[in-house]
């Protein structure tokens, strides 16, 4: 069968459209609602496999990367159809492990980055607002509010942070929120999190080919080995927290919450948004890195 999955623009039209058709084709595939948006847009989760590890990737968090989740989509497609990945038999890995995508996190801020004011929809005004009618830079959800800055993590913190920036409301980008988990994005995410047993996460973002491993006492022992492995298979450097990097993320919240391993992958090189063209050669860099996240 043909890959359904191709290097597309991916507005909210043809990414529903891509999980329905993987869907369709392929039974095995449950997708579920982690939650809705702010604008009520579905945040998918896509579930492969039945193992007792439970992995979790998650990508477009920040509008301008949402090429992260084209990737995810295409680790998901080529899962279910290849026989065999980076040296793994696919059917191997997905009866040891159950694999959780969550490809578009943030699907509001994906479409007004790529649409504009036609995405606005009912919060036309605050939306512009916010930009100034300009969404060239927009990298939050459709309150102004940097989802990666708005997790539990260092939060108070960050937001001081924040202020001494002269971020102090609602911004295009680095506003993390009034208070930690208030967006609906965010508290879905947490929600899951509290609720399924997840033993290693994966937060995937562009760019600079680099691998953020560690949050603080609470990051477990094993998570250095792990990102060296990682970083050995895809070419990509290790890096410790520092300045807005620190504190308010998916990763930093994860570690400090379930003292479990955690990753962010930051995919590519050059400046956000990374042209869709790029697509195929950043797969190809990371395949091998998806597929071990699945067994270390």
């Amino acid at each position: 069968m043909e890959k359904i999955v191709e290097n597309k623009i991916l507005t909210y039209g043809v990414y529903e459209n891509y999980i329905n058709k993987l869907k369709s084709c392929y039974p095995r595939l449950d997708v579920t609602l982690l939650g809705k948006s702010v604008l009520k847009k579905n945040i998918y989760s896509l579930v492969l496999g039945e193992g007792e590890r439970i992995c979790l990737y998650v990508g477009g968090t920040h509008s301008l990367e949402w090429l992260t989740s084209l990737l995810l989509l295409k680790f998901c497609e080529s899962l279910l159809c290849e026989e065999e990945l980076a040296g793994y038999k696919t059917a191997e890995l997905l009866k040891k492990c159950r694999l959780i995508i969550v490809p578009e996190l943030n699907p509001d801020g994906v479409e007004l980055f790529l649409r504009g004011e036609k995405a606005c929809e009912a919060m036309h005004k605050s939306c512009e607002d916010i930009c100034g009618g300009d969404f060239s830079s927009w990298s939050a959800n459709a309150n102004g509010v940097d989802i990666n800055h708005n997790f539990n993590a260092d939060w108070y913190r960050m937001r001081d942070f924040e202020k001494m920036h002269g971020i102090t409301g609602p911004a295009p980008r680095r506003f993390g929120g009034f208070y930690p988990e208030s967006e609906p994005e965010t508290a879905a995410l947490t929600r899951f999190c509290r609720n399924v047993d997840v033993d290693m996460l994966l937060s995937f973002h562009s760019q600079g080919e680099e691998i953020y491993y560690e949050y603080g006492s609470n990051t477990p022992g094993k998570s250095y080995t792990i990102a060296e492995i990682f970083s050995a298979v895809s070419g990509y450097s290790l890096v410790k927290n520092s300045g807005h990097a620190a504190g308010g993320g998916l990763k930093d919240w994860f570690i400090e919450e379930f003292s479990r391993p955690a990753f962010t992958i930051e995919v590519g090189k050059g400046k956000n948004p990374l042209p869709v063209e790029a697509a195929d050669e950043i797969y190809s860099r990371i395949e091998r890195l998806m597929v071990l996240g699945m067994v270390l």
